[in-house]
């Protein structure tokens, strides 16, 4: 059983193992998200019935940070925090709340590892609470991979991040391309929608298989909701499409998922019954 405040608290660090490889979730920070702004065409019913999602403030908690992955003295990062920054809560914002960075560095050291150790950082897509410490230098001997057509349509990133991040990421940047392997059972799935270029990643070990949403899904509300509209996403109907796809998936036997943004059930799976799909969370 799933503790209850689990479904709108931020996450800590949370370690599995897949077959040989060790998985590991370092927190950066976390934002609110305010779920009838996010969720434009929701209605306050559909929020009374899924109340156990949403903190006090009636956010839904998106946790933020990255994801390590080791394998034997190897270290990738998939995803890279937004960074040592934090801005209040803006009333005036209908999208999001409170935002805060900083912890990532930290939890790494926590789970030994040094930034210089980390030798890929996989990013899912241009936004700045995913290359928060990316183009800060902090990582030395990484190379930072993003899909070909994230990086091509650049320009279409969010408007806060600058171009100064941008020249951060390039000077490390290696661009990849749909089903490449970048670091041993690690392989890139375009998952377009939310940013054209958008990637998610499966890990595959043995029998096993992780697949990293990136975007693609922000909070575990939309495993049984994936057909909601997200204000943000610059496609949102082929962002449906790939939600719906990666619920599907994840039925297969085997696979689990990773939701970054997944308050503190990031690591769960999909399952179906009397009809409908729920999260079920790994305890």
């Amino acid at each position: 059983m799933v503790a209850e405040h689990r479904w709108n608290a931020v996450a800590g660090i949370r370690s599995i193992e897949l077959g040989d490889l060790r998985i590991s979730y370092v927190p950066d920070g976390a934002v609110g998200l305010k779920p009838r702004g996010w969720f434009p065409e929701t209605s306050e019913d559909d929020w009374r019935e899924h109340a156990h999602y949403l903190d006090d403030a009636g956010e839904l908690v998106a946790s933020i940070g990255g994801l390590l992955v080791e394998h034997g003295s190897r270290a990738m990062l998939i995803d890279a925090g937004f960074g040592p920054v934090s801005h209040p809560a803006d009333p005036g914002n209908p999208i999001i709340g409170a935002l805060r960075g900083g912890e990532l560095l930290e939890n790494l050291t926590a789970l030994g590892r040094a930034p210089e150790e980390v030798e890929a950082v996989a990013i899912t897509h241009l936004h700045t609470d995913h290359i928060g410490w990316a183009h800060r230098g902090v990582f030395p001997a990484a190379r930072f991979l993003l899909a070909e057509p994230e990086w091509k349509l650049r320009d279409q990133h969010a408007p806060d991040v600058t171009d100064e991040m941008l020249a951060g990421v390039e000077a490390q940047l290696e661009t990849v391309h749909d089903g490449q392997e970048v670091f041993p059972g690690v392989r890139v799935r375009y998952s377009a929608g939310h940013t054209p270029g958008h990637a998610s990643y499966a890990i595959t070990s043995g029998d096993q298989r992780l697949i990293v949403f990136g975007d693609a899904l922000h909070s575990a509300v939309q495993i049984s909701n994936p057909t909601w509209p997200v204000q943000v996403d610059v496609d949102q109907e082929q962002a449906i499409r790939t939600r719906q796809d990666l619920v599907r998936e994840l039925h297969e036997p085997g696979t689990i998922g990773f939701g970054g943004h997944f308050a503190d059930v990031q690591f769960g799976r999909a399952i179906t019954d009397s009809g409908t799909t729920r999260w079920h969370p790994l305890t």
